[in-house]
């Protein structure tokens, strides 16, 4: 595991029962600071796009919050902060930049790059990996997807 997640990791027990609550309370916070998540991703991310297109980002910053709903947030707290078992040791195959795995494409930060392919919009950046997408994959239904 690496080191910056260790001291993010809850205990398991601690996992299933606070899980639920902070995924509720993590998406109704993105809700509350919708308005100001154009400026916050810009500085975050050094992406001034983010604000420059302020009414488009915050319509699809409603969509990412939507599917954020859908489960990613528990799976974030429940799986990766709590350290899920069956991790795969191995993961094989390769990124076909389907966009699928970016919650079925409604990712806020999931760029269209041509012919059905997508890329990640902040893939290089050091915050992306304290997301739930820089666990990613984390489980069978990781793979799955």
């Amino acid at each position: 595991m690496p080191l910056f997640m260790r001291s993010f990791t809850l205990p398991a027990a601690l996992s299933s029962r606070v899980a639920p609550w902070l995924a509720t309370a993590y998406t109704g916070a993105l809700l509350l600071l919708l308005p100001l998540t154009p400026l916050f991703a810009s500085l975050l991310f050094g992406r001034w796009k983010y604000l420059r297109d302020y009414a488009g980002f915050v319509r699809k910053m409603r969509i990412h919050i939507g599917a954020l709903r859908e489960g990613p947030a528990l799976h974030y707290f429940e799986d990766v902060m709590g350290r899920a078992s069956g991790v795969p040791a191995d993961i094989t195959g390769s990124c076909v930049q389907c966009g699928n795995c970016c919650m079925d494409k409604r990712c806020v930060f999931l760029e269209p790059i041509n012919d059905g392919r997508y890329q990640c919009g902040i893939y290089h950046s050091p915050f992306r990996r304290l997301s739930n997408c820089g666990s990613f994959p984390l489980n069978a239904h990781d793979l799955a997807r």
